[in-house]
Order: structure tokens, then sequence, then C-alpha cells
């Protein structure tokens, strides 16, 4: 287990991630410069880990690997209920994953279709990269009127089925169909949706599950952009810091409570080994005493 695990706080709170049956996943690389056996130009990477849209207290976790290796993010969910929902992009190492219900990012699949129209015929609608397009739109419209109307997870699951699989079903009829020529750019598209296709309707199975990994994408931008400025971690004890300070503050931020204020609050706690559950659990940041000290 990374030492990153091992700390009160932090194991408390991937405990809680992992008592979850939706959870989210990112990766991001890094730099770090003193790697055993590694050049310090190699390539480290970040993973985020999340729960989902539940409706339960946000939870986001980050953790620092040396590889991208789909083992890492096996190693860090291994706790996790069987049969829970994890949606990611495309990426095969979540493959490595076991347990889980993997669903597809429909986000991604969008974005490969939409890159591949041509520019000046966004609107021709002839255009098999348009036709991609608006079939992944169509499930996105129906999301937001869901949104829209307050629908409960159970009226979700069941509009889904109504709405969306029919939308999915002819996506993928349609996807059959089409005959690129070599060099086409929809080939792309066409071959990410392909890779996807095992995971495309998962999501159907439970109306807390989400349609995109937006926000997976959401929580590893702040990472994204602080490494512009720091730009890199010199060793492998200070990456891991590094992340548990980030798990603290986004995860703090997520339950509405003042990061900065959280992390004063822990630091005059000092939770040790020796805390007990219930004595971690008082200091997550959804308690009652934790957002009473730590209000914005």
């Amino acid at each position: 287990m990374n030492v990153s695990q091992r700390l009160p706080m932090m194991k408390s709170l991937r405990t809680s991630l992992c008592e979850r049956m939706f959870l989210m996943a990112d990766e991001t690389p890094i730099q770090v410069l003193k790697e055993p056996k590694r050049r310090p130009q190699s390539k480290s990477y970040v993973w985020v880990f999340r729960t989902g849209e539940d409706r339960g207290v946000p939870i986001i976790l980050f953790n620092y690997a040396p590889t991208r290796k789909g083992a890492n993010a096996a190693d860090f969910l291994k706790d996790a209920p069987e049969g829970y929902f994890l949606m990611t992009d495309g990426y095969k190492g979540y493959n490595k994953v076991p347990d889980a219900n993997r669903c597809a990012c429909w986000a991604h699949i969008r974005r490969y279709w939409l890159r591949a129209i041509p520019k000046g015929h966004e609107t021709d609608y002839t255009h098999p990269a348009v036709q991609g397009l608006l079939y992944c739109d169509k499930l996105f419209s129906y999301e937001r009127t869901y949104k829209e109307k307050g629908l409960s997870v159970k009226q979700i699951y069941k509009r889904r089925l109504k709405d969306q699989e029919p939308v999915i079903d002819a996506f993928l009829a349609w996807l059959d169909g089409l005959t690129p020529k070599t060099g086409d750019s929809i080939i792309k598209a066409i071959n990410y949706t392909n890779g996807c296709r095992p995971y495309l309707k998962n999501y159907l199975k439970d109306g807390a599950c989400s349609l995109s990994n937006n926000l997976s994408e959401n929580a590893i931008r702040p990472v994204v952009m602080g490494r512009k400025n720091w730009l890199f971690s010199d060793s492998q004890d200070g990456a891991t810091a590094s992340m548990i300070i980030y798990s603290m503050i986004e995860t703090a931020k997520a339950n509405d409570i003042d990061p900065e204020k959280y992390l004063e609050y822990l630091l005059e706690s000092r939770p040790s080994a020796g805390s007990s559950d219930e004595e971690l659990e008082q200091l997550a940041p959804w308690s009652k005493a934790t957002r009473e000290a730590c209000a914005i």
C-alpha cells in the first residue's frame, strides 16, 4: 500500500471512498526528479479517485505513482465493494481493476466525434462525424432534462432505459454501417468508440451512475494547473506529501468548508495511528464538528 494510504486521515478518507458504489477515476503526468532507477525526465503520474453523483458526501483523493500502469488503480481501489461502478475514460489500464462495472465516459466519446468534423462542416448533417456528434448530444440532452425536472435516482433509471437505450442501440447499429476511407479522421472516433463498446451501456444499470467522467476531469484540473507553477517534485516523498495536501484541500472544497481552516484544524487535532475510527470520522470534512470549525 502506498505510504499516503497509511497516514491516518488519508487512510480514513480512502476507507470511506471505498465503501461507496459509484466511483470515478482519472490520471495525469507529473515529473519527479529522484525516483529509483529512473531518469529525472521520466513521466510519473497523479491519479485522482473520487465519488460519483450518488448524492452522498463528496470525497476526492489524489495518489502519486511512478507509472501509469493500471495496477496502480487496482491497488488503490482493491477494497471497493464488489460490483461497484467505476466511471473512466477509454484508457485500457482501467481494465486491470477487478470487480467493477466499468462505465465509459460519453463526454470523451463525444469529443472524438466533434474533432472529426472538418472545418466548415459543423452544420452539414449528412457528414458522419456530425451525425455521430448528434447521437451523443441526444444523450446529454436527456440528462439535462432529468436534472431540470429533479427526477429521483429510480426515475432516472427508468427514463434512461426508455429514452437513452434506444439511442445507444441506434448509434451502435449506425456505427457498424460506416465505411470510412483510409486516412479519414473519423477513423479515430470509430476506433475510440469501439474500444469503449463493452462499457457504453453500463451506466444504464443504475440511475445514480454518471453519463460522463467530467467530475474527475474537473477534480484533477488543480494538479494540471498547479504543475505549471511548481513544475516538478524533487522526491517521491515530496510527490506523496503534495498529493495528500491536494486530497485534503479538494475534499474540503467539495464539502463547502474553508480548505485553509481545514488544514489548520487537522494540524491542531494531530490525528495519529492510535486515533480510533470514530475520532477520525469526526475530523472528516463532512462531520458536524468539522463543518462548525471550518465554516467559510
